[in-house]
């Protein structure tokens, strides 16, 4: 089973592909994790990357997917794979179709959370507090003005992608305002059927 997670920051797909990933076995890439591990074991594309961070300047997409490419050739992908945070961009989608076609495999559903942004951000803020109250550290994203550039940075250049898999009959969007289980199980029915076809 291979998947994209989709949504704005916050809509939770953190959460929704860490209960895949222990239900069904697969991994969840996230393109900092992988990245990370690149750079860690210093494989060629790695190096790369690494050299770019070090000057202080963004990875390129080709450098982004060629790391992605090498991480779904990885024996654990075999069975599948959630991309959470990636593709990003028209560009990098495409990669993703070129990439799934040279290995001969196909993706088998897009998953759009739908949220409502200003109950987002009242998620942000409560999520704060709560860290806060409870003594523990406030994730540098939980403030609201920073949660809020981060929102217009997801609809300027990952928001189109809704229209690309929306064309392609692939886009399915869950109700992201339910609760964590009811959103769990609107997904669960979504793959149910995608694989099936």
């Amino acid at each position: 089973m291979r998947l994209i997670l989709l949504g704005p920051p916050g809509a939770g797909k953190g959460t929704q592909a860490q209960r895949l990933v222990e239900k069904h076995g697969i991994p969840q890439l996230s393109t900092g994790d992988m990245l990370r591990a690149a750079v860690k074991a210093e494989t060629p594309v790695g190096l790369k990357a690494k050299a770019v961070m070090d000057a202080g300047e963004l990875v390129s997409d080709a450098i982004v997917n060629a790391i992605v490419a090498e991480r779904i050739d990885q024996a654990d992908c075999a069975k599948g794979f959630i991309l959470d945070g990636y593709p990003r961009t028209l560009a990098q989608a495409d990669a993703v179709e070129a990439m799934l076609a040279e290995r001969r495999i196909k993706l088998d559903a897009v998953i759009e959370l739908v949220v409502d942004d200003k109950v987002l951000v009242g998620r942000i803020v409560r999520r704060a507090q709560e860290a806060a109250t409870a003594g523990q550290p406030v994730r540098k994203d939980d403030n609201p003005e920073v949660f809020e550039e981060r929102l217009r940075e997801y609809y300027k250049k990952t928001a189109p992608l809704i229209g690309y898999y929306h064309a392609k009959g692939m886009l399915k969007g869950v109700d992201g305002m339910a609760d964590i289980d009811a959103v769990t199980s609107q997904i669960e029915t979504v793959l149910a059927t995608a694989v099936q076809k």
